[in-house]
């Protein structure tokens, strides 16, 4: 990676501050941490996992469909540099995937098949306490580190960690299960709703999600209230190609 902009990164950092506010909304926020990853370190692809109240973790977001799989991928076989980071508490760099086939045997040759050249995960820690990691794919023309780097993203994620535990979970040292579980149920309706908008108006998943994303900005609607509502009234997805 370049040595990071200062006025790209300064961006970065306060549209993850300014998202942590009264109508906070998890899945939002952590799709949004996603994304400025990786425009913020011209990697591929970013994902973001968080643990359950029994510490498991569980996929939240990721800035594209190829980056969901491949997290997905890695929980289903309990290997991969999200499960590392989380269970070490300490960032996985510049990690070759065309040469950790010793580290991580199932999920190295999946993320090379799907056009990956190097990995990089980052723990979501606050003090000593880890609540799920912040993933890094790249590819074989950008998404590497350099050593200056890597505390910069490192704090990025940080901040993220502070915005999941930001409003009870700071104060009584434990993650809000409540909060988890209701983030979790979102996810899955955002999900059904990015498959019911790329049906009905012939795009990717990835345009899909595009599309809500950008229609609840306009409207000043909450992500997860109108993928309820795209799911449950059909006249909705008319409206968003307008």
């Amino acid at each position: 990676m370049t040595t990071l902009s200062a006025q790209r990164l300064a961006a970065t950092f306060v549209d993850v501050a300014d998202t942590l506010i009264d109508e906070f909304d998890l899945v939002e926020f952590l799709h949004m941490v996603a994304d400025r990853t990786a425009t913020l370190v011209g990697a591929a692809s970013a994902g973001v996992m968080l643990a359950d109240e029994r510490g498991r973790l569980e996929f939240m977001a990721a800035s594209d469909e190829n980056a969901m799989m491949l997290e997905l991928f890695q929980l289903q076989n309990s290997e991969g540099p999200c499960l590392e980071a989380f269970r070490t508490g300490r960032p996985v760099v510049n990690v070759d995937l065309g040469g950790a086939a010793d580290r991580w045997p199932l999920f190295a040759p999946r993320a090379t098949a799907a056009g990956f050249a190097s990995v990089h995960a980052f723990p979501l820690r606050l003090r000593r306490q880890v609540i799920g990691a912040l993933n890094v794919f790249g590819t074989p023309t950008g998404g590497g580190f350099d050593e200056a780097d890597v505390p910069v993203v490192q704090a990025l994620a940080d901040i993220a960690t502070i915005g999941v535990l930001q409003e009870r979970a700071i104060r009584h040292g434990e993650i809000l299960t409540e909060q988890l579980q209701g983030a979790l149920n979102s996810r899955i309706v955002i999900e059904q709703a990015k498959g019911a908008v790329a049906q009905a108006h012939g795009v990717s998943v990835d345009e899909a999600f595009g599309m809500i994303r950008a229609f609840a900005r306009r409207r000043n609607r909450r992500l997860t209230d109108l993928a309820r509502t795209i799911v449950t009234d059909p006249a909705t997805l008319r409206a968003l190609s307008r």
